[in-house]
């Protein structure tokens, strides 16, 4: 992984812009949530924040995506960072009332909902077929990490910076993101082909390539119900580790970096086996890791100590990173490069729309039984998720 990011100076300048810009993201998730609970003291508005931050935007990354498939997504990518740059600033130094910073907030995620699909098609691009797993790896490795290492930064600033200061900084990622990224050559690749409908420019083009296209299909929908089922397990740890497992806060906040040290690890693990073995089925490691996921949630259901939920959680982090990989380079090898805009759009939007239906559905869960039956339900469905996608990854066989 370090290797390619070392040899291919192309990758390294993409790889480097995403972790800038996703170190930026975290330090001012940070800050805003802290702001706005500071102004208005309910819980409300801040889980509003979060939805209009995250679930909203992906309502529409379908066609932020059909951007990268008309455009230069070198160019869409620079625009997408100089935007949120923009938003950044002006939320800094007005710091409206709630509504507005909703819609501004909103804003800058379908922003961020354009950059993601452009950016994956970029390192198609970028980067030759038998590397891919690796690559994505190492994107993974270094979002991943930014994200874990945000809110550590931004306590450390806070109290020097405060939340305009914090705000400012992340402003600032987003342009050394965009210089980085105008070093990139172009990346137009949709000049040709069109869709089912006949127009290679239009969002519905996308969505009947998946509607017909059997592995791509099987990536999108497998991870959008993987994620619906699972996605709870955040706000249902807090309960089990408070009721079941008698823990108190900080044995939550242990418990709740589980799954991000999970993750850091399976990705440098996958771009040692990945860069290793060529010839690893993305299919099989897409599948495994939404078995593993999966059940790392239900076996957390039985855990009898804060040490073991700590090392199943941990261990489902692996199966994320597994899973996002293994889907991540399906796509990007089946999709034609003309669709690939599109399609990624319309699996980062089924991500976002799968997590507010499981913190919705969960919620409810966790309300009407307890913390353990929420985790075991939840990775119970994962598991039969996993199985279902298998079957229908299964090459059909030859008429006789």
């Amino acid at each position: 992984m370090l290797t390619l990011i070392r040899t291919h100076g192309d990758f390294r300048v993409l790889w480097t812009a995403r972790t800038a810009s996703f170190l930026g993201d975290s330090l001012s998730l940070v800050a805003l949530l802290l702001h706005v609970a500071d102004r208005t003291g309910q819980a409300v508005a801040v889980a509003a924040l979060l939805v209009f931050g995250e679930v909203l935007p992906a309502l529409l990354a379908p066609a932020a995506g059909a951007l990268s498939d008309r455009f230069d997504p070198r160019r869409i990518m620079i625009g997408c960072e100089l935007v949120q740059a923009a938003l950044t600033v002006l939320i800094a130094l007005w710091l409206p009332g709630l509504p507005v910073l909703l819609a501004l907030v909103a804003a800058r995620a379908l922003a961020a909902q354009a950059f993601a699909p452009a950016s994956r098609t970029a390192v198609g691009a970028l980067v030759e077929g038998p590397r891919l797993p690796v690559a994505n790896a190492a994107v993974g490795l270094g979002t991943n990490g930014a994200e874990a290492l945000g809110p550590l930064v931004a306590a450390a600033l806070l109290p020097w910076l405060g939340i305009r200061g914090v705000l400012v900084v992340d402003a600032a990622t987003f342009l050394v993101s965009a210089v980085l990224l105008c070093r990139l050559p172009a990346l137009r690749h949709a000049d040709t082909g069109a869709g089912a409908d006949g127009s290679k420019d239009s969002v519905w083009a996308g969505l009947a390539y998946l509607r017909r296209a059997r592995i791509a299909r099987a990536a999108v929908l497998g991870t959008f119900v993987v994620i619906a089922c699972n996605g709870i397990d955040d706000v249902a740890l807090v309960f089990l580790t408070q009721r079941d497992l008698g823990g108190g806060d900080a044995a939550v906040a242990v418990l709740l970096s589980a799954v991000g040290l999970g993750l850091l690890a399976g990705y440098w693990l996958l771009g040692r086996l990945t860069g290793a073995r060529a010839g690893v089925s993305m299919a099989v490691l897409m599948v495994g890791g939404f078995a593993v996921s999966s059940a790392g949630n239900l076996l957390t259901g039985l855990s009898w100590a804060v040490a073991v939920a700590f090392g199943l959680q941990a261990i489902r982090g692996v199966g994320i990173a597994a899973m996002d990989v293994g889907a991540t380079t399906l796509l990007q090898r089946h999709v034609p490069a003309q669709l690939q805009g599109r399609v990624f759009g319309a699996f980062y939007g089924c991500i976002g729309l799968a997590a507010g239906l499981s913190y919705l559905g969960g919620a409810l869960l966790l309300d009407a039984t307890s913390p353990r039956t929420t985790f075991l339900v939840a990775g119970a469905a994962g598991l039969v998720a996993s199985v279902v996608t298998a079957v229908s990854l299964r090459r059909p066989r030859p008429a006789s």
